[in-house]
């Protein structure tokens, strides 16, 4: 799950006790909202809520907070920092003292195996997954003469390479770019559709040799070369700006892309529809909830996740938040199969992203992947931008890498 950085929010809170807990979340994710339906349920209850800032900077609060002893009672932490925090179990609760032997059969079983650590013990409990899908705007697509139904669409773009293709001909027809970047909308996409990415399934670093992300990096790169890409990286004031005014015409849209095309071009309206993904399947994303050791009120914590992350909660949150259950048991179920989001043409987004889940055999995310995917990203932005040899992209950012982890 992917956010932008943002300042401190919380609701009111009292006193340590067994009602009140202290929650740190990051933001673009509603965890407010989250936290107001919980209240509601259970108006005895005082959640002290702060929304820490992106992702990786919750993840580096929390790694302070745990060196230095004050800890908050719950802490939302996105997949791809978790992996160095499941390396030391001894700074949680292994929820499985508190029931998650339980419920554990609720999910997925390659993302409830995230938060499991070597010794059993489990950390965390998932919240959401990152199915993905292709946005586009039907409006822009009908003017440069190529098909609108969501279908049809789909059907453009079979492969990555029919998807460059395709961007070719939207950009000869139109003199405009086809997708916002190379680096997030072709690179983050595709390297998270293998079945290995930057770690093989034993834990050892293999992103110098792995196929998936040479080929990954090497179309993000065919994109740039073909002149498809408007340059904006992803949530800059420029991605936003090119956004409202149509300056591209698709995005490689995980379901949490879904309300930042809301938030950043709210009067574009109508004009999107959501196609398959190249590829057909993959997940991006995804967070889970953990109680640090420390906490002064587990159970409270504890209470919380019960409550919200099972399989009703989560079909509950997806109806007003859009963030997909990790729960496969209510796949089939009528509110999620029949949602449509009018914002994006009366799309069947619970449909569509379900389905790009189904039958996935995921990668290892380990305790690097997050700096090792931002270095590659980096490598692919400096020669969309003019500052970078496509000839040598891939052994700066194997050099960066190195650099950055010390392997």
């Amino acid at each position: 799950m992917a956010a932008c950085s943002g300042s401190s929010s919380g609701t009111s809170s009292s006193e340590s006790n067994g009602s009140s807990f202290e929650f740190w979340s990051f933001t673009g994710i509603d965890a407010k909202g989250s936290a107001a339906e919980y209240k509601a349920k259970r108006p005895d209850v005082q959640i002290k809520l702060t929304e820490v800032g992106n992702a990786q900077e919750t993840a580096q609060a929390l790694t302070t907070a745990l060196a230095g002893g004050k800890v908050p009672d719950l802490v939302l932490i996105q997949g791809d920092d978790l992996p160095k925090f499941v390396q030391q179990p001894q700074n949680f609760v292994d929820l499985r003292t508190m029931g998650a032997d339980k419920i554990k059969g609720d999910y997925l079983d390659w993302v409830i195996s995230q938060p499991t650590a070597k010794d059993g013990s489990i950390i965390g409990i998932p919240t959401d997954v990152g199915g993905m899908a292709i946005a586009y705007r039907a409006d822009l697509f009908k003017k440069a003469g190529l098909p609108t139904d969501r279908e049809e669409v789909s059907k453009l773009w079979p492969t990555w390479d029919a998807f460059i293709e395709t961007g070719k001909k939207y950009t000869a027809a139109t003199g405009k770019a086809f997708v916002d970047n190379a680096g997030g909308s072709v690179y983050s996409q595709v390297v998270n559709q293998g079945q290995e990415k930057y770690y093989d399934p034993a834990g050892n670093l293999v992103y110098e040799r792995s196929p998936q992300v040479k080929a990954a990096f090497d179309l993000a790169l065919k994109a740039v070369a073909a002149g498809i890409t408007a340059k904006q990286s992803t949530f800059t004031e420029g991605w936003s700006a090119a956004m409202k005014k149509g300056d591209f015409a698709v995005i490689a849209a995980p379901v949490w892309m879904l309300g930042s095309i809301r938030d950043n071009a709210p009067d574009t309206k109508g004009n999107w529809d959501i196609a398959t993904i190249p590829g057909g399947s993959g997940n991006w994303g995804g967070s889970f909830l953990a109680i640090p050791k420390g906490a002064k009120n587990p159970k409270a914590a504890w209470d919380y996740i019960a409550a919200t992350q099972s399989p009703q909660g989560q079909l509950d949150h997806f109806s007003k938040a859009r963030s997909l259950p990790a729960t496969p048991s209510v796949y089939k179920d009528p509110k999620l199969t029949s949602a449509k989001d009018e914002f994006f043409s009366g799309a069947p987004i619970g449909t569509i992203y379900t389905d790009s889940l189904l039958g996935l055999k995921p990668f290892l995310i380990g305790p690097d992947s997050t700096t090792i995917g931002i270095e590659f990203t980096n490598a692919i932005t400096n020669v969309e931008q003019g500052k970078g040899d496509p000839a040598k992209a891939w052994d700066a950012a194997v050099t960066n890498i190195k650099n950055a982890i010390g392997s």
